[in-house]
């Protein structure tokens, strides 16, 4: 039996736990840390180094943001200074001084012309926040002069994805507003943050430059292009809540018909009224309703693609690094249509009320919106990936898939195609889409696969349509 602790002796814990934490925080905390048998020389090193540089921020923190303002020509400017100054005092030379100090002298008027505050309030927004590859996206910024003060010309920065809107505004009374619109690039998909805006304050010449940010990071999300296909028809699962089918059933809620009772029929769908009028025994007939549960996999590796490898080697030669952000990372059109085709089948089962997942990539959604599904498929960035390890990633989200689409290109081994759809039941449909705009589009089947050609986007809806309800 446990008793409770005593009055007296709760103080006496508290002052235990706060000791403790005494010790593992502030100098304390790290000393100990340092002392641990445990940690290599390195990791020593880092943990001190990160404690020392913690407790003196308040020192090096506005020396640091000072620094930044500094841009190369401001750092040229202040090295041919001081060599001047150096070198005329060790040897004489008065010309040498001259210089040095002409380039204080131009040092301190830039940062006079830099210092201030500016009071302003500055609003930026995107309108409309979700748009299809190529449609029109425009941006608006306010500014308002909030001083009792005139202010005068400024510069205002608006970084737009990996650019920036800049612009100039006129000199704004005391309570006025000044509003600019810009245009923001949707030709290639993607998610382009807008934000935030800052104030830019500096000199002619570009040695000193201060930025003050306002406004808070906007997203847009510019969606795949996407085709209207016909409707993938019921799946394989039998749901009472499904889409009726023309497949006879003896027990489901559609009823068909009637017809002769025979040896075997559950006696309970006898219509009894019906078999007396005739003068022998008729049982129900229904019709069986399904449901779908379609399941789309994306192949978002540029090497199965044609093309895909001669770009991306392009583009890692020129940068030596490996693939980066979307809108920096190279774009590969038949990877492009892949994500589209990936995203209209995905939508023709939603709209056909069906259950839907796609796995796209390091992204995938289940049973979700038309709009956030679209959302998920702007963020994809192309990279390698293993069409199994989609497979198995797409079994663990929907278990009961019904019908299952490989969006892949023709570079893609089909034993990994095959692969993929043996990770699901044999029930499940396996449909493979090759992305090869070098072919014809067609329709093959084997090796337990229906596999669809295609060379566009727009093949895709008289494509899907043969290939699926064949």
């Amino acid at each position: 039996m446990t008793t409770a602790p005593t009055t007296a002796a709760a103080p006496a814990t508290r002052r235990a736990l706060r000791e403790a934490a005494r010790r593992q925080s502030g100098w304390r905390g790290w000393v100990n840390s340092l002392r641990s048998p445990n940690r290599t020389p390195s990791q020593r090193i880092r943990i001190a180094g990160r404690a020392l540089a913690e407790r003196t921020r308040p020192v090096w923190g506005p020396v640091a943001t000072a620094v930044r303002w500094v841009s190369p020509l401001g750092w040229a400017i202040l090295a041919l200074g001081l060599g001047c100054w150096y070198v005329g005092v060790r040897l004489g030379w008065v010309e040498l001084l001259v210089v040095a100090a002409a380039c204080g002298i131009l040092v301190l008027i830039c940062v006079a012309l830099t210092l201030g505050r500016v009071h302003v309030d500055i609003h930026s927004e995107v309108d409309p926040r979700r748009v299809t590859v190529g449609d029109p996206a425009t941006g608006r910024v306010a500014v308002r002069n909030l001083a009792r003060t005139p202010l005068l010309p400024l510069l205002v920065e608006l970084p737009v994805g990996v650019t920036a809107a800049r612009f100039v505004l006129p000199p704004l009374r005391a309570g006025v507003e000044h509003e600019e619109l810009f245009v923001v690039p949707t030709h290639r998909r993607g998610v382009i943050a807008v934000g935030p805006a800052r104030t830019v304050r500096g000199d002619p010449l570009g040695v000193l430059r201060r930025t003050v940010e306002f406004s808070q990071v906007q997203e847009l999300f510019v969606h795949p292009r996407t085709a209207h296909l016909e409707s993938l028809g019921a799946g394989l699962l039998r749901d009472l809540e499904g889409t009726v089918t023309e497949d006879n059933s003896m027990s489901d809620l559609a009823f068909h018909a009637l017809r002769e009772y025979q040896p075997g029929d559950d006696r309970r769908y006898i219509h009894w009224r019906s078999s007396a009028k005739a003068g022998w025994l008729l049982v129900r007939q229904f019709l069986d309703t399904r449901r779908s549960h379609v399941t789309v996999l994306v192949d978002t590796d540029p090497r199965s693609y044609t093309g895909g490898e001669d770009i991306l080697d392009e583009w890692t030669g020129e940068h030596d690094e490996p693939l980066v952000a979307a809108h920096s990372a190279p774009e590969i059109p038949d990877l492009e249509t892949a994500i589209s085709i990936g995203a209209s089948i995905v939508l023709r089962a939603m709209r056909d009320e069906q259950d839907a997942t796609i796995v796209c990539g390091s992204h995938d959604i289940s049973r979700s919106t038309p709009h956030l599904t679209l959302d998920t498929l702007a963020r994809v960035e192309p990279a390698p990936v293993d069409v199994t390890g989609l497979a198995l990633r797409a079994v663990d989200l929907a278990g009961d898939t019904s019908i299952l689409f490989v969006v892949t290109g023709p570079n893609r081994p089909f034993v990994e195609l095959q692969r993929a759809g043996a990770q699901f039941g044999p029930e499940v449909r396996t449909v493979a889409v090759v992305v090869d705009p070098d072919t014809t589009a067609g329709i093959k089947r084997g090796g337990g696969l229906t596999i669809l050609t295609v060379t566009s986007l727009a093949d895709l809806r008289r494509v899907v349509a043969a290939g699926v309800a064949a």
